[in-house]
């Protein structure tokens, strides 16, 4: 089985894949002062629940836009799953793809791992929506290189940004208003942040099909995906495991058929 590793700034998320089966599925805050062992003890209890045991592992990728992590998750590979684990953008790990863009080494190991998933799920060209620490919205061509994108803060970024500079707003949770007219100052902000992401979407949308110039699917993936799927008719597809599968289809393709 293959245990893939998505280490992303706010959640790192553990998986476990036996063919094309996700076996368990775990997420844990990430935090650079958490040590290899305590990551261990942890995935190991939540393998015991799931039924399965660390001796199951027989292979690991990570995907890390993290650096400060990517010493301590190996050493957890090694260590607990006795295995030398597939690293995302490490010399000689093959994508698959072509990345098109001035300074590729630039580029965040999730997006590149999201593209080439995409592609391999639903062709192309595409728009890949992750909903993360940030927003970000990635190209892929019909042929699945990677073309560029955006970058906008995350939603919660923006919340806590917006609680932090103003003295008399209150921090909030991430909602989907009825109204666009708040009638008090908690509603207003749920409106402000939640329908200007839905404007945000539709308008970077609009603008990256304009100058791509043809038609593109819109692929939604990470945490806070699902509060907009169905709030604009600019995203076609949810998928929220889109990270993982890549990382499964990049160990594939680098390391054989786990």
């Amino acid at each position: 089985m293959l245990l893939a590793i998505d280490c992303g700034n706010t959640n790192t998320v553990f998986a476990v894949f036996d063919g094309d089966r996700l076996r368990g599925e775990w997420r844990a805050s990430t935090d650079v002062e958490r040590t290899a062992d305590e990551l261990g003890v942890w995935l190991n209890q939540l393998l015991t629940i799931s039924g399965l045991s660390r001796a199951d592992i027989t292979a690991a990728i990570i995907a890390s836009v993290v650096p400060a992590m990517v010493f301590g998750l190996k050493t957890l590979c090694r260590r607990y799953f006795a295995c030398d684990p597939v690293v995302v953008g490490d010399e000689g790990v093959r994508l698959g793809i072509r990345i098109l863009l001035d300074r590729p080494e630039e580029v965040g190991a999730d997006r590149l791992v999201n593209a080439v998933s995409a592609h391999r799920r639903y062709g192309g060209p595409l728009i890949v929506i992750d909903f993360g620490t940030a927003t970000t919205f990635d190209v892929i061509d019909a042929d699945g290189n990677y073309c560029g994108g955006a970058i906008a803060p995350g939603i919660n970024l923006s919340l806590e940004a917006l609680h932090a500079a103003a003295a008399k707003l209150p921090r909030v949770a991430i909602d989907r208003p009825r109204r666009v007219i708040g009638k008090a100052t908690v509603p207003a902000m749920q409106s402000g942040i939640y329908w200007g992401y839905v404007g945000l979407i539709e308008g970077l949308v609009e603008r990256i099909k304009s100058e791509f110039g043809a038609e593109m699917r819109v692929v939604a993936t990470g945490g806070l995906a699902p509060l907009f799927m169905d709030a604009t008719p600019a995203i076609d597809t949810l998928d929220k495991d889109l990270t993982l599968h890549g990382l499964l289809a990049i160990h594939r393709s680098n390391a054989g058929t786990v």
